[in-house]
């Protein structure tokens, strides 16, 4: 028994994660979220070689010298957009939707969502570049609201595959909040009592 309960702690995927508690599929944003960054980034080989472009003369060490100094300072830039796409997912379990957010290196934001608080899953592939580079939006109505995830990579898929799995949990993705039976009865209640004062 207590082998199988190290053996559950070692396999968390998530620091919050619970001894029941199985994941099922595991999802991130399209890389095109880094393309900022990535921008950026470029100035600093660019930057780098500026100095042997403008003194030819300064000769080639100083050139690869810069370039490599450029290289390292594109990393640095890049690095924060990297960490954050790399380390943003999105987690369903066979209890709950968990999205996990990171911004930079120091701030990160955590949503948990139960499953059976889902409604429908819906997706959107808006546009040019959405079309040709595979992503889009996805769109979750839940009881508490609506959860929009903007720029996921293969959204039909995704798509297919939250419903796969509501429905192997018991959940109907498609089910709206119906009247509630209290308003019925009570509309039903008013209707016999004017039926009576009628008839009387």
């Amino acid at each position: 028994m207590a082998e199988a309960q190290a053996k559950q702690t070692t396999e968390k995927y998530f620091e919050d994660q619970f001894d029941d508690e199985e994941v099922l599929y595991v999802f991130r944003k399209h890389p095109i979220v880094m393309r900022k960054g990535l921008v950026f980034g470029l100035f600093g080989p660019v930057l780098g070689i500026v100095p042997a472009a403008v003194k030819p003369d300064l000769g080639f060490g100083v050139f690869f010298g810069g370039l490599l100094a450029g290289c390292l300072l594109g990393l640095i830039i890049f690095a924060p957009s990297w960490i954050s796409w790399h380390f943003s997912v999105f987690i369903v379990t066979d209890q709950r939707f968990i999205q996990i957010t990171q911004k930079g290196l120091f701030h990160r934001a955590v949503a948990d969502l139960g499953l059976s608080q889902i409604q429908s899953v819906n997706y959107e592939v808006s546009g040019l570049q959405e079309t040709l580079l595979g992503f889009g939006t996805i769109k979750m109505q839940t009881y508490v609201g609506d959860l929009v995830i903007h720029d996921v990579h293969h959204p039909a898929r995704i798509q297919k595959k939250l419903l796969s799995i509501l429905r192997d949990e018991g959940v109907n993705a498609n089910a709206y909040p119906a009247p509630t039976s209290q308003k019925s009865n009570h509309i039903d209640e008013e209707t016999e009592d004017i039926e009576a004062l009628e008839e009387a």
